[in-house]
């Protein structure tokens, strides 16, 4: 996410069990959401995803009182998991994401984590979305979260499941600094950067 960066934010990227390089097959064998195996997966993420939030706090040039969760597809279906579990998080943004269509194990079903969600949550779905259809998978998803009223948001985009890049850049970046406040420029390690 280099606009993050281009924004004067820090980004983590984790790499989930399962994902990128600790692929090993864990993803493709485990999808069928029923399975124990798919269970056991999620299960590992959101724990790499909590070590993550943990190595953010031993970091002194992290605010660890300001993390926002971002996720896309299927980072934004687990959105509600990982915010319902991870109090440390203050807000979070999720593009193209919803419930699934499939039956999950009670562990992983999303319907059993959405109310629990009480940060600010800023959704981006497509209107024609194949993976997360609109009327009920992202927009029930929205409508379900425990967040307060005022301080969710839904924005939607006569689009698939791929909402516009500058829509997002633009929407996170807005409701970052909606509830983390906007980033303070370091004038002085500016100028001493420059000689």
């Amino acid at each position: 996410m280099p606009f993050i960066l281009k924004n004067r934010r820090a980004f983590l990227f984790p790499v989930y069990k399962g994902t990128y390089e600790r692929g090993n097959d864990a993803l493709s064998n485990a999808i069928g959401q029923l399975s124990h195996q798919y269970t056991e997966l999620v299960i590992k993420i959101v724990k790499d995803f909590r070590r993550s939030v943990d190595y953010l706090e031993t970091r002194s040039d992290i605010d660890c009182g300001k993390l926002a969760y971002l996720g896309w597809s299927w980072g934004a279906a687990l959105g509600p998991i990982m915010t319902a579990v991870e109090d440390r998080l203050k807000v979070s943004v999720l593009r193209g994401g919803g419930f699934y269509t499939t039956p999950m194990r009670p562990e992983v079903d999303l319907f059993n984590y959405v109310s629990r969600v009480r940060i600010p949550t800023l959704m981006l779905n497509g209107r024609y979305d194949v993976y997360f259809p609109f009327e009920t998978c992202g927009r029930l998803m929205f409508d379900l979260l425990g967040t307060p009223p005022e301080q969710k948001e839904l924005k939607v985009y006569d689009t698939d499941h791929t909402t516009p890049d500058s829509e997002f850049i633009k929407e996170t970046l807005r409701w970052l600094d909606k509830y983390l406040g906007p980033v303070k420029s370091n004038i002085k390690a500016e100028e001493q950067g420059h000689h």
